[in-house]
């Protein structure tokens, strides 16, 4: 199976060949942070929770609004009831049929003392007088009097316009404002702190890839030395065969070795391959890019310089892990105190200004005035079910499993720094033996390979001097690399992975 998709994987390639692209390390890393999907979406939360930030101290800041409305209402508001409209309406008529009643009353009086019909009937003053009371027409004078003072009692609210600016300054809100942006600016460092966290993931990745293709490469170039090599003794022991120098079985068993050779070959060929599709894919290049490492050449793995050992509490205080987690619990004691402020009186300043028309400043009036208003708002809660108190208590419970969270996590990081460095002792060590033993290695091939080449030295002698001899490089290689990748984890282990925002 595995076979069946090394080979699809190898079809994906193109056959025509394209320009190389050299790339050091420095260049990968630079492609992988650039290009990293989960590097940008950590660095648009960081972003994210700088806007949170700058909203949290706008909080500080009085609320300022305006407001402006328009209403039609189908019918007027009266101040008087329908009886009331009606008499005052109807107050010149009324006053008019009770005048007309009294002079018809008069004159009945009148007519029924002859004496005194016949002495008012010869005075021109009373006649005068009689005819003007009779004719005089008060009712639609005092009808329209009642008109004006019914019209001065009835609101026209068919249109109504209004318009207001109000202003909000809280003054004391129980330290919910002041917490809010300790929180929101703990919240921004803490994105800072995992974007810093899938940076430093990445670099290691993409160190993991750089040096895992310069381990194949260099072995590639060993199997190619160690094929051609034994092709070379392949060819010399036929030619003592056919001399009558050397056995059948020799040849056997070079020709065995130069089969197994070979397919050391493929595979490490296809490995490359294989590790530089990954590596393209970390740094954002297509699958198919021809690219060729700085330090893929044998030999030419650099060995980095040893640091001195950190420590310890300068690890605590480097390590993103450690401060987000200490960031966290001090996010949630923040948040505890901004819960209790809802358990706390809160007072506010407030201000407006409201137009309206028709105004009732000077009766009623259709026109625009307006009014200032200003005044201080204060609440006291008094009974919620003790919901804010439990809120608090969860708050301050999530703050105490981050700080056990915090220990736990440091008692990891001392154990994995150990580790580390005692990991470095071992590959320093290790690479010192194995450029021993490469020399040593080499110096046997030599005198192996001439030993054979002058009949002295038998086939089996010579292929396992060429065994040790590939043995030697890979574990050189190996050592070099395991040197440069403790060296990337170490870094990233003691913080001091220089990240960019």
């Amino acid at each position: 199976m595995k076979r069946i998709l090394l080979m699809a994987a190898l079809s994906l390639l193109p056959l025509a060949g394209s320009a190389q692209q050299i790339l050091s390390l420095e260049d990968c890393r630079r492609m992988a942070i650039e290009g990293n999907k989960d590097l940008e979406q950590a660095r648009t939360q960081v972003e994210m929770a700088g806007y949170d930030r700058k909203i949290a101290f706008a909080n500080y800041l009085p609320q300022v609004s305006a407001i402006g409305t328009y209403q039609y209402i189908d019918k007027n508001i009266s101040l008087l009831s329908e009886n009331m409209s009606e008499t005052l309406l109807n107050a010149g008529t009324l006053l008019q049929n009770r005048l007309n009643m009294g002079m018809q009353g008069l004159q009945q009086v009148i007519m029924s003392n002859p004496i005194l019909a016949q002495e008012l009937a010869n005075s021109p003053l009373w006649q005068t007088v009689f005819k003007a009371a009779s004719s005089a027409d008060i009712a639609t004078g005092i009808n329209a009097i009642g008109a004006e003072i019914n019209n001065a009692f009835t609101v026209d609210i068919h249109n109504i316009f209004a318009g207001g600016v109000t202003l909000k300054q809280p003054v004391f809100v129980g330290g919910k404002i002041i917490n809010a942006n300790r929180v929101a600016k703990l919240a921004e460092e803490l994105a800072r702190q995992r974007y810093s966290q899938e940076y430093q993931q990445v670099v290691v990745d993409v160190d993991q890839a750089y040096w895992q293709i310069v381990s194949v490469a260099n072995k590639k170039q060993l199997a190619e030395s160690y094929a051609d090599l034994l092709h070379h003794m392949e060819k010399d022991v036929n030619i003592a065969v056919d001399e009558g120098v050397s056995t059948e079985s020799d040849a056997l068993q070079i020709k065995v070795k130069a089969n197994e050779a070979d397919m050391l070959l493929t595979k490490a060929t296809n490995g490359l391959i294989l590790a530089k599709m990954l590596l393209c894919k970390q740094i954002g290049l297509p699958l198919d890019s021809k690219i060729t490492l700085a330090d893929e050449s044998l030999g030419s793995i650099p060995v980095p310089q040893v640091a001195p050992r950190k420590d310890i509490d300068a690890v605590y205080a480097d390590r993103p892990e450690i401060r987000s987690l200490d960031l966290a619990a001090q996010i949630y004691d923040g948040k505890a105190n901004m819960i209790r402020a809802d358990m706390m009186p809160k007072v506010a300043v407030t201000a407006g200004y409201l137009v309206t028309n028709p105004n009732l400043q000077h009766g009623i009036q259709h026109k625009f005035a307006g009014t200032f208003n200003a005044g201080v708002m204060v609440e006291v809660p008094i009974f919620h079910g003790f919901e804010a108190l439990n809120k608090t208590r969860k708050a301050r419970a999530e703050a105490s499993l981050y700080r056990s969270k915090l220990e736990d996590a440091k008692n990891l990081i001392n154990l994995q720094v150990s580790q580390l460095y005692t990991q470095q002792d071992e590959a320093q060590k290790r690479l010192i033996m194995a450029e021993s033993n490469l020399e040593n290695a080499e110096e046997n091939l030599r005198k192996a390979t001439i030993g054979f080449e002058a009949g002295v030295v038998d086939a089996n002698t010579a292929l396992a001097a060429h065994t040790a001899w590939l043995q030697a490089h890979s574990e050189y290689i190996d050592a070099g690399v395991e040197l440069q990748m403790n060296k990337t984890n170490l870094q990233k282990a003691e913080g001091e992975m220089n990240v960019e925002l």
